[in-house]
């Protein structure tokens, strides 16, 4: 092999780790206690559209307008991937809504219980335990809450195959475990029925 032909693959292998390094670093700068916001209420640079809705913020929170088909339900991804962490989401939703905010989905072009999990948010679902506060698809909620009409903060921690859910300060999964999916992927919120809204969003890496 020549010394040009060196050279040029020597470059070519530090330009795809520039690559990969850029697409982990971007907008992940850590604060000293480890978290990291994806969403600040001013802009939507972590995340993408599933081109279902437009996605507006409005008082510092985002919500879907102008779907497509009143139906659908949209979807706001992360632009990363995260394996372990903890994630802090402040959210609203009308009485009436459905939402969620869906994690560790092997596929971002499809969000759904079939192919990763959710932290649901249906107040009105017919089974409760499988509503509000439960992990779809496998783990219900043992404390039912209601959520409508005020803001509410969820508590997610991930790590390895065991989950854990904190509503308003109440433990609703508790250690639950469940390997059948990817060990890591997106972070995607619901839009589904209702009025839904997402004032802060934070993740801490494990």
């Amino acid at each position: 092999m020549t010394r040009w032909a060196t050279l040029v693959i020597a470059l070519l292998f530090s330009a795809v780790g520039i690559a990969r390094y850029t697409d982990t670093a971007f907008g992940q700068t850590a604060g000293s206690d480890g978290w990291i916001t994806l969403f600040d209420g001013k802009n939507l640079d972590q995340w993408q559209g599933d081109g279902t809705a437009t996605y507006v913020i409005e008082d510092g929170a985002v919500t879907a307008k102008d779907k497509k088909d009143p139906k659908a339900i949209a979807y706001l991804v992360s632009k990363q991937s995260f394996k372990d962490f903890e994630i802090r989401a402040e959210f609203w939703v009308s009485d009436d809504a459905n939402s969620g905010i869906f994690i560790r989905n092997s596929n971002p072009a499809h969000i759904s219980t079939k192919a990763g999990y959710e932290a649901n948010i249906f107040d009105t679902r017919p089974d409760p335990s499988l509503g509000t506060g439960a992990l779809g698809p496998f783990a219900p909620a043992s404390t039912v809450l209601k959520t409508g009409g005020k803001w509410n903060t969820y508590e997610i921690t991930a790590r390895g195959s065991k989950f854990t859910l904190v509503l308003n300060g109440v433990k609703t999964v508790d250690n639950a475990e469940d390997a059948k999916f990817s060990a890591a992927g997106p972070i995607a919120l619901q839009f589904g029925e209702g009025t839904v809204k997402f004032r802060k969003v934070q993740i801490k890496p494990l």
